[in-house]
């Protein structure tokens, strides 16, 4: 007999997951919060971002590279099929994320206008590669989604602030001051979308945030402090891997019991990190820069951990140095795109051997996005896609 995956509804939650083919164990079943999509497998949260699940409308997009340009305020656009940059158009000032919509229908350029009040959103239309009218908000550096859809959270960095926006007017809808969280700048949710961990970049700490309450649940202060960025969680939804640039590496958290429960090295100025299409490995990007700011050709790398022993299995230097910062993987995953920081190009890495092309874009490339990308929703930043 073939077993047949299973999602039963509870009181307004999903509880998903697929039953055992042994017939002895009974898989984990994940319940999610109200209006969140159900998790199919509970061993790899990441199953609908592999290549074979692009959705119909991610799939009506053109095959672009969106590159925000921090210092020359613009994006470059880049042609996935030929590496050629085929477009560019002027955003807000000091663009930072290009984050795909939780509905996949739209890209929003995050432009933060950095020590300044003229914060705004830039909208891309992904079927044509073409930008809309920016809309207006307060300090936006990095934007994620609620797992239901039905809130924005613009981060508010300099304010030390979550705002919660209707998803697409950005009308508020809400605010969260995070009080004891400098810097904060990115984030990841538990699988069941209970809770958010965000990173506090200026004060070496983390912040739990129950989203749906509006409150925060407590502060986790990493040993030996450092510069905390980027975090994602394991397949299994059991540790959260939090990037940290002056020690570089990647601590490990328990998320539930929010306790730190290890440390893996990775290189030099540890910053993104991306699951590989088929969830068993996590690449993590290292800026080649354990401080905040950094210098041409600097010694940046790519290393790459296998999720299931929590090693790194390889290494890729950037050949002539660089500092590889953030971005994503193309829809089959062979190509690992990273905006070059603070050498003004974008790196194409192959995921298969580690070779690197470079491509010419504006000044101080950030947090670029690939799109179209696989998955049924987006929670924000530059894809991360479930």
């Amino acid at each position: 007999m073939i077993a047949l995956g299973f999602t039963l509804a509870l009181g307004g939650s999903y509880v998903t997951g697929q039953p055992s083919t042994s017939g002895d164990t009974p898989a984990r079943l994940v319940e999610t919060v109200p209006g969140m999509p159900p998790v199919p497998d509970a061993a790899n949260l990441y199953s609908e971002t592999r290549a074979d699940k692009l959705s119909a409308t991610a799939a009506a997009s053109v095959a672009r590279v969106y590159v925000p340009n921090l210092q020359s305020n613009d994006v470059y656009v880049i042609d996935q099929a030929t590496l050629e940059v085929v477009d560019r158009f002027r955003v807000g000032v000091n663009p930072q994320h290009v984050v795909p919509s939780w509905d996949l229908k739209t890209l929003w350029v995050t432009n933060n206008a950095e020590h300044r009040t003229a914060g705004t959103l830039t909208p891309i239309d992904p079927t044509t590669g073409k930008p809309g009218k920016a809309v207006a908000v307060d300090d936006p550096y990095n934007m994620y989604f609620t797992p239901d859809g039905r809130s924005a959270i613009v981060v508010a960095e300099a304010l030390k602030r979550l705002d919660f926006r209707d998803p697409h007017t950005m009308t508020l809808q809400a605010s969260l001051t995070v009080p004891k969280c400098a810097g904060i700048n990115h984030g990841d949710f538990s699988i069941d979308g209970r809770y958010l961990i965000m990173t506090c970049e200026y004060v070496g700490r983390l912040a739990k945030i129950d989203w749906r309450g509006r409150k925060v649940l407590g502060y986790l202060k990493l040993s030996g402090g450092g510069i905390p960025q980027d975090i994602r969680i394991s397949p299994d939804g059991k540790v959260f891997y939090v990037a940290e640039l002056r020690a570089g590496g990647v601590h490990l958290i328990d998320g539930d019991a929010f306790k730190e429960t290890g440390f893996i090295k990775t290189g030099i100025g540890t910053h993104g990190l991306y699951p590989s299409r088929d969830g068993s490995k996590l690449y993590v990007i290292n800026r080649g820069s354990s401080r905040i700011g950094g210098k041409p050709h600097g010694p940046g790398s790519v290393a790459v951990i296998d999720f299931a022993t929590r090693r790194v299995v390889t290494t890729w230097p950037i050949p002539g140095g660089g500092s590889p910062d953030m971005g994503n993987l193309s829809v089959d995953g062979k190509r690992l795109w990273l905006s070059g920081r603070y050498d003004d190009v974008v790196y194409v890495l192959d995921t298969t051997t580690g070779a690197v092309r470079q491509i010419r874009v504006g000044k101080e490339p950030h947090g670029l996005t690939v799109w179209p990308q696989p998955g049924r929703y987006s929670l924000g930043h530059t894809g991360n896609m479930r």
